[in-house]
């Protein structure tokens, strides 16, 4: 069974850096493209950052460009969001997701597995 299970999420305040974690089990990781999604109180759940299966490709939302760095190491079976210069409107439940590899996008409907999310809160 697929199982993905990020970590370090945490409060901080504006201004500050935090590193997600996303490790993945089950499946052949180098096989996926991964994304980090976020999902704020009453809002529909966006893609932030997707990384390719090799790495040599990504995407970031408008929202994150230039602050938040996505990497993926296949040895380790792990996906990562460097995120710094953090904003109050960072704050989200945030998600990792696998996909088949083929059509690169960072679309929520081409990912077929998701973690349960690690929470980021951004206080002013």
């Amino acid at each position: 069974q697929v199982q993905l299970v990020e970590s370090g999420g945490g409060s901080v305040q504006s201004g500050g850096s935090l590193r997600l974690s996303c490790t993945a089990s089950e499946f052949t990781f180098s096989n996926y493209k991964m994304g980090w999604f976020r999902q704020a109180p009453g809002k529909e759940r966006e893609g932030v950052s997707c990384i390719n299966w090799r790495g040599t490709t990504t995407y970031y939302a408008e929202f994150v460009k230039g602050r938040f760095t996505i990497t993926r190491d296949n040895a380790k079976n792990t996906l990562y969001l460097e995120m710094n210069s953090l904003q109050r409107d960072d704050t989200a439940m945030y998600y990792c997701a696998a996909g088949p590899r083929m059509l690169f996008s960072c679309l929520k409907s081409g990912y077929d597995y998701w973690g349960q999310g690690t929470q980021v809160t951004v206080s002013s």
